[in-house]
């Protein structure tokens, strides 16, 4: 358990750096560049998800059980994860999507997480789906709080929409029906 909650620090820290000290980060990108804050912000982030995977799987191998979910929590959750994969796409594809959530990605990942703790009861669970629902739901709030930095829709929302629900909907499929069994050793069904 030590290794993953270091990596979920590491990691959330890292990332919690522009809500938490926002003028570090202009200060060094104004004086070094984006690339000075770029390389050391990305290098803690691959190894904190490093160290978080490790971790994980570690904890796996000898788990702490909270609580056991009934069978039909894993439908619900199931339910709550198809929007998660557009919502990952249209965080990248500026659209009527995009304009509407303001933050698509920290939606899906506060969906991934919270069907993730309705599925599973484990203390490795409840820390990283817990911690990374958590995270993400302080991030929105302090994202809505912060200048308005939101794109305008262009020409092409209608067809990045479509992109990130089409998209995003075959995504869930692959992953659902073969993708989490072959890289997490879990079937979701």
């Amino acid at each position: 358990m030590p290794v993953l909650i270091v990596g979920l620090v590491l990691f959330l820290a890292t990332h919690s750096l522009r809500m938490a000290a926002p003028r570090v980060r202009a200060r060094i990108i104004a004086q070094s560049g984006l690339r000075a804050w770029l390389l050391p912000y990305t290098l803690l982030s691959i190894i904190g998800f490093v160290l978080i995977v490790w971790g994980y799987g570690l904890a796996r191998l000898d788990p702490v059980i909270l609580y056991a979910p009934p069978l039909s929590l894993r439908h619900l959750a199931l339910l709550l994860l198809l929007p998660v994969f557009p919502l990952l796409i249209a965080a990248y594809a500026p659209g009527r999507i995009k304009a509407a959530v303001g933050h698509p990605m920290l939606v899906a990942t506060i969906l991934w997480g919270l069907a993730h703790l309705l599925a599973n009861g484990t203390l490795a669970d409840l820390l990283l789906f817990g911690g990374f629902a958590a995270w993400a739901a302080i991030d929105w709030a302090s994202a809505v709080r912060r200048p308005d930095m939101a794109q305008p829709t262009t020409g092409r929302a209608r067809v990045n929409d479509a992109i990130a629900i089409g998209g995003g909907l075959i995504a869930y499929g692959l992953f659902i029906g073969w993708l989490h069994q072959w890289l997490i050793g879990v079937p979701p069904l």
